[in-house]
């Protein structure tokens, strides 16, 4: 896991909130409107079906309760910037989670209604100030709030590419904080200031060992849309598909990401 030693930019933690609670909000009112047959429908993430997507969207945010649960570390040891690369540390237990999620909780909004109501208890409870024991060390609540925008973000779309005409919203909070933590982990991944990756209207990051670009023009230049940048992040989406498709501009000899993504495993 490559580490974190660029330092962390600063989240508003009530906007983060806000933009947890938006997003889950929007994922609760379209699940609502889900068939049988629809929840039956297969999904991009291996053999889970929409059901078992959903109830991973709720475990994702109730993550937060069973952090709260364990003991509190006695100081914070990583970053926000660790998360994304611990994402797959846990993924066998995460799967049989998942799965028992789903055959245990056949009303999946009754399932996430519940979610909302326990994190809202807890964020009331807690400040945001407290460590949390997490999958990528001992992290801040409020800083490991932040990743629940990027699980939500990224879990929105997977949603939205499962069932067609779903169409599912992304809060715009949520989409820029998923956006920004997601182009700093490729600065952490990649240091150095020879190309600039430029995802507006959230994030521009410098990134790549070689000459250091000072004024002007940059001569590597990456840009792409926030929704197109979080799926290559997250491999939902390839370097090459996204070139060939323009969903990336990419000039200049150290422009090419594809050996760097996807920073989520």
């Amino acid at each position: 896991m490559p580490p974190a030693k660029k330092r962390s930019r600063a989240y508003d933690p009530v906007r983060t909130r806000t933009a947890v609670f938006s997003q889950l909000g929007h994922v609760r009112d379209a699940v609502r409107t889900l068939t049988p047959g629809q929840l039956a429908l297969p999904t991009r993430l291996g053999e889970w079906t929409v059901r078992e997507l959903v109830a991973h969207i709720g475990m994702a945010v109730t993550a937060v309760g069973r952090s709260l649960d364990l003991p509190e570390p006695a100081k914070p040891d990583a970053t926000v910037l660790d998360w994304p690369f611990a994402t797959s540390v846990s993924a066998p237990a995460i799967d049989a989670f998942t799965r028992r999620l789903a055959a245990e909780h056949p009303d999946l909004d009754a399932y996430l209604a519940g979610v909302e109501e326990a994190l809202a208890g807890q964020l009331d409870a807690h400040p945001g100030s407290r460590v949390l024991e997490t999958n990528a060390g001992a992290l801040p609540l409020a800083d490991y709030l932040v990743t629940r925008t990027v699980e939500l973000v990224v879990h929105t779309d997977d949603l939205n590419a499962a069932v067609p005409g779903l169409d599912i919203p992304y809060d715009r909070q949520a989409l820029a904080a998923a956006t920004r933590l997601l182009a700093d982990a490729l600065a952490v991944k990649a240091p150095g200031g020879s190309t600039e990756v430029r995802i507006p209207p959230y994030a521009v990051v410098q990134c790549v060992e070689g000459p250091r670009h000072t004024r002007g023009t940059p001569p590597n230049v990456v840009e792409t849309d926030p929704l197109t940048w979080v799926r290559l992040a997250s491999g939902r989406l390839t370097w090459k598909r996204a070139v060939e498709d323009a969903k990336v501009a990419a000039s200049g000899e150290r422009a090419d990401l594809a050996e760097l993504l996807p920073l989520m495993s």
